[in-house]
């Protein structure tokens, strides 16, 4: 009787523990979702529309490497600057955990964007751009996938400037663009 007492008590404890409380990025994505000045988005790397062919070996590797986007913007305006200091304080407090390894910033003062990476140099996981500006808002942007590195970011940028992107997938920013 006392050893199932035991394992029971030792289970709940197990439990307990490994529940992690701390905010997260997916954890904050998921839940603003859903709130009218936030407008999300999920991208896929067929947005890029490549002709996969006429793609070198190593902008292959890159373009393989992206699994997908998450974008979270918040709309500021001037009757939700308040809102708009108390998210921008979440997300940069969640930027701060030492899993997000910083890799840039630009800007100064209150505008601004910084590149971070979760993983380690030549297996990154996740690169989260955050930037920001008072008069528009914010948008975070998770670009996720597997076996990532700096080198593969790079290409994956001149991969860009040459693709023909699928506006429609990105109709949604408009509204954080326009004032």
């Amino acid at each position: 009787m006392k050893a199932k007492i035991f394992t029971l008590a030792l289970t709940v404890l197990l439990t307990l523990g490994s529940c992690n409380s701390e905010p997260t990025l997916q954890k904050y994505f998921v839940e603003n979702t859903e709130k009218k000045d936030f407008i999300a988005l999920d991208i896929s790397p067929n947005i890029l529309n490549l002709e996969k062919t006429k793609l070198s070996s190593e902008q292959t590797e890159a373009v393989n490497s992206f699994d997908k986007m998450n974008i979270l913007a918040f709309k500021a305006d001037k009757n939700n600057q308040a809102q708009f200091e108390t998210e921008r304080t979440k997300v940069k407090a969640i930027l701060k955990d030492p899993k997000y390894q910083e890799l840039m910033k630009f800007g100064s003062g209150k505008d601004g964007a910084s590149v971070s990476y979760v993983g380690s140099d030549d297996n990154i996981k996740e690169f989260v751009i955050f930037a920001n500006r008072k008069e528009n808002g914010f948008a975070v942007v998770r670009v996720l996938g597997e076996n990532m590195n700096p080198n593969n970011i790079m290409t994956l940028m001149s991969v860009l400037q040459k693709s023909k992107i699928d506006m429609e997938q990105l109709k949604p920013l408009e509204q954080l663009l326009k004032k």
